[in-house]
């Protein structure tokens, strides 16, 4: 079971712009530079890194999401009381 997330992310708003945001990610621009670009969280100036957290660190939407994912997988749009968010799961332990 994992224990804890390596993650980085990106918070918009609406969930529209999340969905811009994820085609510029699938068009080839790297998920850092997108989330200095975009993002709402002061997170951006490290591309959006959060580093390593475990369980009830984060907002449950959010830990929910993260904990399920893969090393290397972008999640969502992932709707919670801050906006829309796009998770990427650096690494897990």
């Amino acid at each position: 079971m994992v224990n804890k997330v390596n993650a980085s992310h990106i918070l918009v708003k609406e969930e529209g712009e999340a969905f811009v945001a994820l085609k510029e990610i699938r068009d080839g621009k790297r998920f850092e530079d997108v989330a200095r670009e975009r993002s709402l969280c002061p997170s951006r100036k490290r591309g959006g890194s959060l580093g390593w957290f475990g369980r009830g660190q984060m907002v449950k939407e959010f830990e929910t999401a993260a904990f399920s994912g893969k090393k290397g997988q972008i999640l969502g749009p992932v709707k919670t009381q801050f906006g829309f968010h796009l998770i990427r799961v650096d690494d897990t332990a």
